[in-house]
């Protein structure tokens, strides 16, 4: 497809219940047509707790879910869950196409100020999947200030963040998610929630959709839950690419 209608949900989510945040996005998403992906926020089903892994939903039935979604929106819907493995809890990145596939990614960089290394397992390696022709680059919150992680290595033409990222850290969440996309000629969309969490830390969302050309596509009102709606172009993409093509003077690197 040269076009990929996107949808963001920046909502409020119930501390540590992970049925009340399904059954509210149940809601949310009953409204939602017409769309190619749909993103929800980082930790949508029990807000960004250290100890969520040891009681939240398992992952056969956050992605049975997902999946539900998934088939009666003919669309790839995704956001991050905390989740109990045999080797230990990790924050993983789930999208589930319509036709079942699951596409899955572990945050890498775990945010130390909230001793988050010490609850999570880092995710080992980067991950990039194509749907409907375009390749998709999944992130998780403090992802954004690794520039490095996320550096495009021409494998990639949109880039997701999905966030619990607080509202005195705002300008920080707006300014790298425009710098990502500048840098590196691709699309991104940013999904921050809203409301207090269970530690009474206060979210803004400013969640975003912005262009290669750092544009901002659309955007959320802060403190308030809200959707974004934006149509991605390949063709438009592509011959900016060729217009202007600073990634043929990258600097070459392994990771």
């Amino acid at each position: 497809m040269s076009t990929l209608n996107i949808t963001v949900l920046q909502e409020t989510l119930a501390w540590m219940d992970g049925e009340a945040n399904l059954r509210h996005f149940d809601q949310t998403l009953a409204g939602v047509t017409g769309r190619d992906l749909i993103l929800l926020p980082e930790m949508f089903t029990t807000g960004f707790a250290m100890e969520a892994a040891k009681s939240s939903l398992p992952q056969a039935q956050v992605v049975e879910w997902l999946r539900g979604h998934s088939r009666a929106l003919d669309a790839l819907v995704g956001g991050s869950a905390a989740i109990q493995t045999e080797k230990g809890a990790v924050n993983r990145f789930l999208l589930v196409e319509p036709d079942g596939t699951l596409h899955q990614y572990d945050k890498r960089h775990l945010f130390r100020m909230a001793d988050e290394h010490h609850h999570y397992l880092p995710g080992e390696r980067r991950e990039v999947f194509v749907w409907r022709g375009w390749r998709i680059l999944p992130q998780i919150c403090y992802d954004l200030r690794f520039p490095v992680f996320a550096r495009n290595r021409n494998d990639y033409d949109l880039a997701l963040y999905v966030a619990n990222w607080p509202a005195p850290r705002a300008q920080h969440w707006q300014a790298l998610l425009m710098a990502r996309a500048i840098e590196n000629q691709a699309y991104v969309a940013g999904c921050n929630r809203v409301g207090e969490d269970g530690n009474q830390h206060r979210y803004s969302g400013d969640s975003r959709i912005i262009s290669p050309l750092g544009d901002i596509l659309s955007e959320a009102e802060p403190f308030q839950p809200a959707r974004l709606d934006a149509t991605l172009s390949l063709d438009e993409l592509n011959a900016y690419r060729e217009r202007f093509p600073a990634w043929r003077d990258a600097d070459a690197f392994s990771l």
